[in-house]
């Protein structure tokens, strides 16, 4: 007889032990519950789980940690991991004038350098409001609470771009045991100190809650190969950054035997997962790093992490929204900028905290067909970051060019001011 449990009441380890015992027993679940209440999942899982290396039964327990005051940065490195879930501070709905800077080198310089890109973020938003009010008006019909939170999120859009990525913030992440244990076991070798003192802070408080999960043995040679691959293979710097680029694997001769799905799929519809065994897409494009923080979520698609230097230059949609006397002081700083970040005397990593997240980063993305379809089409709408849409928009034509047996539901239009940006909040009803 068909039965239907949720158990929502229990610890994950509890309810990862519930699980693991399908594998082992035909009882009911009914029973497994009772198990665990009798003899709790302590045993089981340090015996199962870390002593016999059934790591699947650590896939069957999740958690959720919320991590506060590090940098964008450190934010970002916890990120950069295929299964990652959780929510982070938004620098395009959020007035960040107030958050504390991470400043590893500390000195007189480096203070002064984040001194002026914070002083231009604060200063510029309030001459930047009614520039905006002037070239966004309110129209007949629309709400004016509403479209003031529009011109706010639009300032932040545009500010964001001068915020430092030693900036603070706080995210959420939800992962399951396994998954917490191999991300934080690499990134507590991450070149970036912030990163590896999060990372053993993490793994610390996790032991404390879940002792018999994250009892792992300490194996040398585990850690030596984990150290060199943090050491080499952090950050993807390729020596001759494009533009843009499109390239993919797919033959179009295949993609012709599913024509009806392919050309009959409705607006807002993923294409089926068994599509992405036809072939890969790969974009690579040069993006700022404040909007390649809005992409870098997309977990069905390979990318790595970039190193931010300031060589790619700053994206030009940030000063193009300036007004003139304001968008002549932003040149000027960023030049300014540029130098003394260049004088900091010290490496490329740690100079990524004093360069605002305008610059531009190199993104190389590769993933299946439907994962290309659905990145496109949702960051072609006129809420996502403009600099980003931007990209969006020749992914579009990328794909049309070279895959045009591919139906596609873009937003296309080349006005990029939407007042619904005022209603992408959360507030008291």
């Amino acid at each position: 007889m068909k039965k239907i449990f949720v158990y929502d009441e229990f610890g994950p380890e509890d309810s990862a032990m519930m699980q693991a015992l399908y594998s082992r027993s035909p009882q009911s679940v009914e029973e497994h519950v009772e198990k665990v209440r009798q003899s709790g999942s302590g045993k089981f899982m340090s015996t199962f789980y870390v002593g016999y290396g059934h790591s699947s039964i650590a896939d069957c327990g999740s958690t959720t940690i919320f991590i506060e005051g590090i940098s964008i940065l450190a934010d970002k490195i916890i990120q950069d991991w295929p299964l990652y879930s959780g929510q982070e501070t938004s620098t395009r709905y959020i007035d960040m004038a107030k958050q504390a800077i991470v400043d590893p080198l500390a000195n007189e310089r480096s203070g002064a350098i984040l001194k002026r890109w914070m002083d231009f973020y604060i200063g510029g938003q309030e001459r930047l409001k009614p520039f905006l009010i002037e070239k966004y008006p309110l129209k007949e019909g629309e709400d004016e609470k509403v479209y003031l939170k529009a011109i706010n999120a639009r300032c932040f859009d545009i500010m964001r771009g001068f915020l430092p990525t030693g900036i603070t913030t706080q995210l959420s992440w939800h992962t399951n045991l396994r998954q917490a244990w191999d991300k934080l076991a690499l990134m507590r070798h991450h070149p970036l100190k912030e990163a590896r003192e999060i990372a053993e802070e993490i793994l610390e408080k996790l032991k404390v809650k879940y002792e018999n999960s994250f009892s792992h043995p300490n194996y040398p040679e585990q850690e030596a190969y984990r150290a060199e691959m943090a050491e080499k293979y952090s950050y993807f710097a390729p020596e001759n950054p494009q533009e843009f680029k499109f390239y993919s694997d797919i033959k179009r001769e295949e993609l012709k035997k599913y024509s009806e799905l392919l050309e009959n799929r409705p607006i807002k519809t993923n294409l089926p997962y068994f599509i992405g065994d036809l072939g890969n897409c790969t974009f690579e494009f040069l993006l700022d790093f404040g909007s390649y923080r809005d992409i870098q979520r997309h977990r069905s698609a390979n990318n790595r992490m970039p190193l931010l230097t300031t060589e790619l230059g700053f994206q030009a949609w940030y000063l193009e929204q300036l007004p003139e006397d304001l968008r002549s002081e932003a040149e000027k700083l960023i030049q300014e900028q540029k130098t003394a970040v260049d004088q900091l005397g010290t490496g490329p990593e740690i100079k990524q905290y004093y360069i605002a997240m305008g610059f531009n980063v190199f993104c190389k993305f590769t993933c299946p067909l439907p994962s290309a379809v659905y990145i496109t089409e949702l960051r072609s709408g006129k809420t996502v970051h403009p600099s980003l849409r931007r990209v969006a928009h020749k992914m579009f034509h990328a794909l049309q060019d070279n895959l045009p047996e591919v139906a596609m539901h873009c937003d296309l239009d080349l006005d990029d001011w939407d007042v619904r940006r005022g209603l992408h909040d959360i507030s008291n009803k």
